[in-house]
């Protein structure tokens, strides 16, 4: 797959660190699987990766984080 912002790139998997943000709270999430141009470093994320970060999100809002620092780790 080419990257569809800088049209050059190859698309290769690989990871990266996702930051989560919602009424002054915020949930970093590092290792995330995407796929990553190694032309302009645009990250894909797939759908079912899209969706586990924001039920860990709703989950880490609802006991009431305000920070926190995670692993990804695959549902």
């Amino acid at each position: 797959m080419n990257c569809v912002i800088c049209r050059n790139g190859k698309v290769d998997p690989g990871s990266t660190t996702v930051t989560l943000e919602r009424e002054g709270r915020v949930l970093v999430v590092k290792g995330v699987p995407a796929r990553i141009c190694e032309n302009c470093g645009e990250e894909y994320l797939d759908e079912a990766v899209s969706n586990h970060l924001l039920q860990m999100g709703e989950e880490a809002a609802m006991i009431g984080v305000k920070a926190d620092v995670r692993d990804y780790v695959a549902a």
